[in-house]
């Protein structure tokens, strides 16, 4: 007889509610746990620590992998193909397990999964100094795959927990309340980066002390989510004479073909997929930009107090950007406030190529860049999860969440390559424009009411005079 993952659930009789205050505050909190590593970690101290060690042992862009008398990989393109190989290992994954999840009681479970395994790779970073930057990169891959792991079935609750009308506000409120956990994580950060001589202890060690601290702030804090999200049974049952593994390839190839079918919400997933990419890289290698730019290239020691004081900046107005965007989109629409997002962020990288020459100017280009980050994302999420049938929201997640985040690859492959081929970081980030503006051009023709239509669902307005 073929082995099964169990097909009984672990739920209440009850039908869980939808709009329960108690429910939704559960899956919030899992914003404000992951956070940590979001900004702490790889917003922050991750990508700068790992390139400082390979340049300290191999030179400021010396190679760490030459095959054939090539250099394949140096040390200032180290963690961006790190970040890249990461996404494409989630390209085989996270979609299959998201089938997986449709079919079964199991989304809450690989939540808690892929929340622990990455939170102790997070951890593990504690242990890498010297030239064991290959082992750090190797735990970065393995958190940051991890991290978009879960991404995909925290997101993919949001449509279970909430009505149409109340999809913005909920994905914004999460995003916010994320980046106020991460402003929280960064002053902790800060005080132990800033008083580390006090301590006693390197800023090596202190960067060392942060990695552990955000592993167990994510992990402790999740227990919180897990206690109040409940799991759901499936809508949706596996095909007779299947087990769970062959059905998941089989929806997986289902989905796909569906959303072929749903030709607007492809245009949508193909223009977030550019744009997005574009933000993820900036968010990857804003730390690496600024500690090369601002220091590195004019002889000086990084100042790893500018970076977490820039990235608290970003935090602090990210909450506020959120929960302003997703006003915008109400008075407007949720596609223009996103093309307005976007034009900004166009006019991030031109500064930062064009201008940036001061820590002062860092921190004002870090306050636009939280003003426009919380809008952009929450509204995404929330769009996509209006175009996607219901009953089949993790296998699709499991697709957008290739792009989700942290976990883009085309971008962090183009600014490395970039900045390899003409040694600065400041035509690599203002090659990202191209993300941005095609993005936002391929999202102006997407019609987005046809495509919440055609899967099946109600548009926000239609679902409040319901």
């Amino acid at each position: 007889m073929r082995k099964t993952l169990s097909s009984k659930p672990d739920i209440s009789p009850d039908p869980p509610r939808v709009n329960d205050r108690r429910e939704i505050f559960g899956w919030v909190v899992y914003d404000w746990a992951s956070h940590s590593y979001w900004t702490l970690v790889l917003g922050v101290l991750v990508g700068e620590y790992i390139t400082s060690l390979a340049q300290s042992a191999v030179g400021e862009n010396g190679a760490v992998l030459t095959i054939g008398g090539h250099e394949l990989v140096t040390a200032k393109s180290l963690y961006s193909y790190s970040v890249s190989f990461s996404v494409l290992l989630q390209v085989f994954f996270l979609p299959t397990l998201g089938a997986i999840a449709d079919y079964t009681h199991l989304k809450k479970t690989f939540l808690a999964v892929f929340c622990y395994l990455g939170a102790a790779a997070c951890a593990l970073l504690f242990f890498i100094h010297g030239d064991l930057y290959w082992w750090g990169a190797s735990l970065f891959v393995l958190s940051n795959l991890s991290a978009g792991a879960a991404s995909v079935f925290s997101n993919s609750y949001l449509s279970d927990l909430t009505t149409e009308d109340k999809r913005d506000r909920v994905s914004s409120l999460g995003f916010g309340v994320g980046y106020l956990g991460g402003f929280v994580t960064l002053i902790i950060g800060a005080v132990v980066i800033f008083k580390a001589g006090d301590f006693g202890m390197s800023t090596d060690m202190a960067a060392r002390i942060c990695f552990l601290f955000a592993g167990v702030w994510w992990a402790g804090f999740a227990i919180i989510t897990f206690t109040l999200l409940r799991s759901r049974a499936p809508v949706r049952n596996i095909p007779e004479g299947k087990g769970y593994i062959q059905a998941s390839f089989a929806e997986l190839r289902d989905t796909f073909l569906e959303l072929f079918k749903l030709k607007h919400t492809s245009r949508f997933l193909v223009a977030y997929l550019l744009y997005n990419d574009g933000i993820q890289t900036v968010i990857a290698m804003s730390a690496i930009f600024l500690s090369q730019e601002l220091f590195i290239v004019r002889g000086i020691e990084t100042d790893r107090s500018v970076l977490i004081i820039a990235f608290m900046i970003a935090q602090a107005i990210g909450f506020i950007g959120a929960l302003a965007f997703e006003r915008l989109a109400h008075f407007t629409n949720t596609k223009t406030a996103i093309i307005i997002s976007l034009i900004i962020w166009s006019g991030i990288v031109i500064y930062a190529y064009a201008f940036l020459q001061t820590v002062p100017q860092a921190y004002v280009m870090s306050g636009f860049i939280g003003l426009v980050l919380g809008g952009s994302q929450a509204l995404s999420r929330s769009l996509f999860s209006q175009m996607i049938p219901a009953g089949r929201e993790s296998a699709f997640f499991g697709i957008y969440a290739i792009s989700e985040r942290g976990t883009s690859w085309v971008g962090p492959v183009v600014f490395g390559l970039v900045a390899q081929l003409t040694d600065s970081y400041r035509p690599a980030i203002l090659a990202l424009i191209i993300f941005f503006v095609g993005g936002a051009i391929l999202l102006f023709f997407v019609n987005t009411d046809q495509a919440i239509h055609d899967a099946g669902n109600a548009t926000p307005e239609e679902a409040a005079l319901a």
